[in-house]
């Protein structure tokens, strides 16, 4: 058993100043162990790492008698790909999360407006916790645990448990395993301690091979057509980002009837092996004039710090970022942003 640091926490948030990341440990779990009623968001259109952060820790308040409840903005549903994941009865339609709360602690969301519609729960809640893994992180909350050399949040997750002394059972490994094998690529992106980590989980008895099929294998006929069609329409931009190149593909909505955000997702990392560019952007239509972008970088440029100048975030070689105007125009400013 671990024991944990004894921290007030009503004065947490001065912890936070000239410390570790080490040292913000003990911190969250005062605040965690503070609370009677917790609300734990993800970011919009999630992923599984948020909603494996998100239900993990979500499993183990409830087992300590905590109220908790887990949402995102949207969509309305978690992406069928996360269907099978443990602890889904703890999730709640947007509409239903409550208005008041001790604690609402954010997960895999690198600022307020990664929440969606959701952001405002922090303001009927006594205090705001962040859990994350972003460079690019705002600290938006009262108190923020954000680890950047941490290559998923729910392996920031793994180490609260470990310093709370929660023992990591099936359920909740199996939680972070999916947030851990899809935020590292199926382990193409690691780093020192990735392995040991996914050895770990898969000790407890978890499928990862179900678990990985599951969230990174399995696409409707839908997708072939679509991909077809979207791929086909690929620009490589020799000249760009230095010479280094630049390809990039876009989906407008009709290429995306009747697909799940999933699918429409995963086409950047088909756009992003063109040997021929060290950067790869998917231009994805939201409504009208709205775009969300998606960057992959291989090893020469920090696509987050590219995202940031251009008003979004994310990790030095997977950010994104969401811009209005026509394709022309949003191509166009990012290569200046990539020059």
């Amino acid at each position: 058993m671990t024991t944990t640091p004894r921290v007030d926490p009503n004065n947490v948030a001065n912890l936070s100043a000239d410390t570790t990341v080490d040292d913000q440990f003990p911190g969250a779990i005062a605040l965690l162990e503070a609370a009677k009623t917790v609300t734990v968001l993800c970011h919009v259109h999630p992923d599984a790492d948020t909603i494996g952060s998100g239900l993990a820790l979500a499993m183990v308040l409830r087992r300590r008698g905590v109220s908790v409840q887990v949402s995102f903005g949207v969509p309305e549903m978690v992406p069928e790909s996360m269907n099978e994941l443990p602890g889904l009865d703890l999730l709640v339609p947007a509409r239903d999360v409550r208005a008041e709360v001790d604690l609402v602690v954010t997960v895999d969301a690198g600022s307020r407006g990664r929440l969606g519609g959701l952001a405002d729960r922090i303001d009927g809640a006594d205090g705001c916790l962040v859990i994350d893994h972003h460079r690019s992180n705002t600290r938006f909350g009262t108190y923020n645990l954000v680890d950047d050399a941490a290559e998923a949040t729910t392996a920031v997750i793994t180490r609260l448990l470990d310093v709370w002394g929660v023992e990591i059972d099936v359920d909740v490994a199996h939680c972070l395993f999916a947030g851990l094998v899809t935020d590292t690529g199926s382990f193409r992106w690691v780093r020192p301690g990735s392995h040991l980590l996914a050895e770990r989980l898969l000790a407890t008895g978890i499928d990862g091979a179900s678990i990985a099929r599951k969230l990174l294998d399995n696409h409707p006929f839908g997708w072939l057509p679509m991909l077809g069609s979207v791929l086909g329409s690929a620009e490589l931009v020799r000249d760009a980002v230095g010479g280094l190149g630049l390809v990039y593909a876009v989906i407008l909505r009709e290429d995306s009837v009747g697909l799940r955000a999933e699918e429409i997702e995963s086409v950047i990392d088909i756009v992003r092996t063109t040997s021929e560019a060290e950067v790869a952007a998917v231009l994805k239509q939201q409504s009208g004039d709205e775009w969300a972008v998606s960057l992959r970088s291989k090893t020469a440029v920090d696509v987050s710090a590219v995202a940031t100048s251009l008003g979004g975030g994310g990790h030095r070689n997977a950010a994104g970022f969401t811009a209005h105007g026509t394709r022309s125009e949003i191509v166009a400013s990012l290569i200046h942003a990539l020059a």
